[in-house]
């Protein structure tokens, strides 16, 4: 499966996005042939984090969200990590692009803590998905449906429960971004 030609954008938080479920799809996309942005808050480089708590690898932040719009890719990454979920789905910014991705059908993987991020954006009223297991309530609470499965895919939207489940998490974000759905 090929993504040549296709331009998908990866958010990262810093100090909070989880390590393995920043890098492993990034590199994911780059060995598909895609072209990666990373999107954060602020230029510069991000530290990610392993296990919310231990120091992770550092990343150049190639836009900031005043700098993207939607429309200038084909697909959306959005890593997990408690603290970086969180600190996504407290910026109005980032909220306004990922809600804009479903707004133009385009796909969207998220992993672990991620989908905070999508109950924030209000686009989960009827789809299914999983998630870290702690995130159920919030997920339905939000109108979503909740399973526990290693990757779920509901029109163009790709989920995961944690780094356990990444090699089928990457396949199947491939696969959706392919697609274009």
């Amino acid at each position: 499966m090929t993504l040549e030609g296709k331009s998908i954008a990866i958010l990262i938080a810093p100090r909070g996005t989880e390590e393995p479920e920043f890098s492993k799809p990034k590199r994911a996309v780059e060995d598909a042939g895609g072209k990666v942005t990373v999107v954060s808050f602020e230029p510069g480089k991000a530290r990610t984090v392993n296990g919310d708590l231990d120091e992770g690898g550092s990343y150049t932040i190639d836009k900031t969200f005043s700098e993207v719009k939607a429309d200038d890719f084909d697909g959306l990454v959005v890593p997990g990590g408690t603290v970086g979920a969180d600190k996504l789905r407290g910026s109005d910014e980032a909220i306004g692009f990922i809600r804009a991705f479903f707004d133009q059908k385009k796909p969207v993987a998220a992993i672990c803590h991620a989908p905070w991020t999508l109950i924030e954006a209000g686009v989960l009223k009827g789809r299914t998905l999983t998630s870290y297991p702690t995130l159920k309530v919030d997920i339905e609470n939000a109108g979503g449906a909740w399973t526990n499965e290693e990757v779920v895919v509901d029109n163009g939207l790709v989920t995961s429960r944690d780094p356990n489940d990444l090699p089928a998490f990457c396949a199947k974000l491939v696969e959706e971004i392919a697609a274009g759905n």
